[in-house]
This record gives C-alpha cells, sequence and structure tokens, in this order.
C-alpha cells in the first residue's frame, strides 16, 4: 500500500518536508518524486513557482493492521499499553500488554475477537490478498483453548457415560473447531454445530454408532452375595480414549488457519 502526499516549498528539500508532515512522519522515512522544479522570478518581480514533490511511503499489510489498531484503542480510551509484533509469512501476531488489558479482552474474548477480525480485514485491503492478523494478550488465546479443550473432552465423556447430550453457547468457527477437535478424541463421543450465524453452537452427544463397553466378567455380586447380570453400558476412561479406535478427522471449523481466516461453516 502507497501513503503519498503533494508537498509545496521553495526549495525541493522543504517542499518533501512538507509532504512529509502532511503524511505524519519524518521526511528521511519517504521516498519523493519530483514534479515542478522552482523558479526563480525574474527581477524578482515576475514568473516564478515554487517547487513540487509527491512524497510516498510504502507501508506493509502488518504496518497498515497495527496504525488501524492503535487508533481504534485511542478512540477506547485504551492508551496505556504496548504491542509487540512478530511477522510470519503471509501472516502476523500483534500482542498487547497494560493495564487495561481486561477492556481489550472482553467478555469471554468476544471484544479482542472482534478487533481481531476488523484489523484482519484492513490489513487484507493493502495489497488485496490473504494476510492473516492474530492479536493477543497475556497469552490468553492460549488459555482459552486449554479451557476448550478440557471442556470439550469433559462433556464427551459426560455424553458416554449418560447417554445425553449437551448444547455449548454461541462460540466463532475457530473455537468450535478447538472443541470438535477434543471430542474426537473420545470414542462413544460426537459433536456437531447448530444454529445459523452467532447463534451457531457445538452439541456434544453420544455416537449412535459406537459399540458399548461392558464391565468385565458382565455381572456384579449385589448386597446378597448373589450374581446380577448387567448389561447396562460402563463408563471407563481407557477404554474411551483413541488409542485403540480408527482414525476420525475433526470437523473442519477453522482448519489450519486462525480466527476469522479462511473457514467453513460446519
Amino acid at each position: 500500500m502507497i501513503k503519498e502526499a503533494i508537498g509545496i516549498g521553495s526549495t525541493i528539500e522543504e517542499a518533501r518536508e512538507n509532504g512529509a508532515k502532511e503524511l505524519g512522519v519524518e521526511s528521511y522515512e519517504t521516498e519523493f518524486e519530483i514534479l515542478q522544479e522552482p523558479e526563480k522570478k525574474v527581477f524578482g518581480l515576475f514568473g516564478g513557482c515554487p517547487a513540487k514533490v509527491r512524497v510516498f511511503i510504502k507501508q506493509t499489510p502488518v504496518e497498515v493492521a497495527a496504525q488501524y489498531l492503535k487508533d481504534v484503542l485511542a478512540a477506547m480510551e485504551v492508551t496505556d499499553v504496548e504491542m509487540t509484533v512478530t511477522e510470519n509469512e503471509n501472516a502476523a501476531e500483534i500482542n498487547i500488554e497494560g493495564e487495561q488489558i481486561g477492556a481489550v479482552i472482553g467478555r469471554r474474548g468476544e471484544t479482542l475477537d472482534a478487533l481481531q477480525y476488523l484489523t484482519g480485514l484492513v490489513a487484507n485491503h493493502v495489497d488485496n490478498s490473504y494476510y492473516r492478523i492474530t492479536i493477543n494478550t497475556s497469552n490468553y488465546r492460549e488459555k482459552r483453548e486449554k479451557t476448550l479443550e478440557i471442556l470439550g473432552r469433559k462433556l464427551a465423556f459426560k455424553a458416554v457415560k449418560t447417554g445425553y447430550k449437551t448444547s455449548l453457547e454461541p462460540m466463532n468457527p475457530y473455537e468450535r473447531r478447538i472443541i470438535h477437535t477434543a471430542v474426537q478424541k473420545v470414542n462413544g463421543a460426537i459433536s456437531w454445530s447448530e444454529g445459523e450465524s452467532i447463534y451457531r453452537h457445538v452439541v456434544i452427544g453420544p455416537d449412535p454408532n459406537a459399540k458399548p463397553s461392558y464391565h468385565k466378567g458382565g455381572y456384579n455380586k449385589n448386597k446378597f452375595g448373589k450374581r446380577s447380570y448387567n448389561n447396562k453400558p460402563r463408563y471407563n476412561k481407557s477404554q474411551n480414549e483413541m488409542s485403540d479406535s480408527p482414525k476420525r478427522e475433526p470437523i473442519n471449523e477453522g482448519a489450519e488457519f486462525g480466527l476469522y481466516g479462511r473457514i467453513d461453516n460446519k
């Protein structure tokens, strides 16, 4: 992306400095093109013209994204923060640290997700190509992912044990995929998504095609010492792990892309 301005002055250097001021940068940070050489007046009275130059700077997607994020945070009156940018191929992570982080994260990360989504849109308009922006703060993304993995596995084991399904709260596609992946690691449990748009959520329930696991021996002794046959499936964590089960691919609700990347609604 090229940001430019026209600078005018009595000399080329003065015109460049005026153009740089308009862009909000120092003149040495810019490149320039001379549009008009300065001409002195004849006898100090007639004719003459000032210097005119085209001053411009080339901005990368992450530079534009970082500046946009700073402007939005300033509008939110979140000013006491530090931003660190880590760039990768066609992607970058912007990490925010400071005392006002709570306002940046919002309820269950909703504000952070919205900021990431909008900043990503701005970055993708720079060169009209896909550029992934991730915004993180105090390792919130990693902590949230771990929490969702634990939740998914817990509810999957519960579905196997009780035979009932559980509906989770609405989540974005990336977080839904974390849940799906966690459930895939538990035999006898499945997950799917229901709802549309912002109301789309994950449902975890027992797999109707899974083979029930029985208690070894098929019977127990009751309090009277008699053997009573029990055909009810018993929950056994080791039998419900993925180690001896066929490979199942996780539902694609985010794939290898980050939050709000190129995704499929599943």
